[in-house]
């Protein structure tokens, strides 16, 4: 596909993660914003002037009509997880490829309705999990790649939590039963789930057990969970997520020869450099007073922030659709069902008194 010709993105209503996403497609070089959709138009047009739409952007009051305009290739889906597998699959029918927000489908049945409309429509399907997109992502497998230095993988914990205030545990779409009801595990322990997956190779674990004591609210709705993953070589993984505790975002991947942590993986403290922290060959020293060596830091540099090499990735996806005949990449929808499968088994697991729940693929 030409540079000229960058891939025409509409976006389905006005949440606010699609501000991000909307100054992530403005940044990448070869996307553009082509039109906007809100159940209200006085809503889409007020979001538009707000987030600076490029003045071609054509205005809609309401989803379809996103869907149903010709100059619109792709469509970013930021909805409550409730409605994705409606509008995903209304957008692959119309031949729209489909950047779907996380968590992707209130389960794998769901997904799998969502995933196969995208496949028999020949349209690109990725989800929105944009750290994946950050070329410290790519650094850090290097590491956990290089049987001298890391070694085999032993085990992963990752953490992603942050603490909702009382608008937000009162009012916000991810704690209502009706609109996001898997809550913290789908807002937050879906990153942590990916990076386990992502350590392992998407390998999936044998069983999943969830952790006890869950926190729920009045309505049924996750706000803190954990669990623990195994796999049958002795793998083990463990993760917690949460609205309730002070904001984490870590990884700690120990191998049998050395070890990697991360401590910003979803979103970077900067948005152009971001640090990991790798070390081999660990020893107490003289006394047993320290260890040595000291971990490496490692400063990866981005010239565009992640959530722009997403859409530009994305975007380079369609392009070569639209403009080679290729086929779409398989890797990314394949990777969401996997994560998709791993908060399926945490949430039966929870509902089953916290028995392991095997993982069938």
């Amino acid at each position: 596909m030409a540079e000229s010709s960058p891939v025409r993105f509409g976006i389905l209503g006005c949440a606010n993660i699609a501000r991000k996403v909307s100054r992530a497609i403005a940044l990448a070089p070869n996307a553009t914003i082509s039109a906007v959709g809100s159940r209200s138009i006085e809503k889409a047009t007020a979001y538009a002037k707000e987030n600076g739409y490029p003045s071609t952007t054509k205005i809609y009051g309401s989803y379809e009509a996103v869907l149903d305009d010709p100059e619109v290739d792709a469509v970013y889906v930021p909805l409550p997880t409730s409605l994705h597998v409606k509008w995903a699959v209304l957008a692959a029918q119309k031949k729209k490829h489909v950047l779907l927000e996380k968590p992707v489908a209130l389960n794998v049945k769901e997904l799998d309705v969502i995933l196969e409309e995208c496949e028999s429509n020949g349209v690109q399907y990725m989800d929105a999990t944009m750290w994946m997109h950050h070329p410290r992502t790519a650094k850090m497998k290097e590491f956990l790649s290089d049987s001298q230095r890391f070694g085999q993988l032993k085990s992963v914990h990752s953490t992603f939590a942050y603490l909702g205030d009382t608008e937000f545990l009162e009012n916000n779409i991810r704690v209502k039963s009706d609109l996001d009801a898997l809550g913290a595990l789908g807002d937050a322990g879906w990153y942590s789930i990916r990076a386990i997956l992502w350590t392992s190779d998407y390998e999936l674990p044998k069983t999943v057990t969830a952790l006890r004591d869950p926190e729920f609210n009045e309505a049924g709705v996750i706000l803190s969970c954990g669990a623990s993953l195994s796999w049958k070589d002795g793998r083990v993984a463990t993760f917690y997520c949460s609205f309730l505790a002070n904001m984490a975002m870590d990884i700690v991947a120990s191998g049998s020869k050395g070890n990697l942590r991360v401590h910003d993986f979803v979103v970077p403290f900067q948005e152009n450099v971001a640090p990991f922290y790798t070390v081999e060959g660990s020893w107490v020293g003289e006394l047993a007073t320290s260890i040595h060596p000291a971990p490496s830091e490692h400063q990866v540099n981005t010239d565009l922030p992640q959530e722009a090499l997403m859409v530009k990735e994305f975007s380079n996806l369609v392009g070569s659709i639209k403009g080679e005949g290729s086929k779409p990449e398989k890797k990314w929808p394949t990777i969401s069902r996997k994560t998709q499968l791993v908060v399926d088994a945490v949430k039966a697991s929870i509902e089953k008194g916290f028995e392991p729940v095997e993982i069938i693929y």
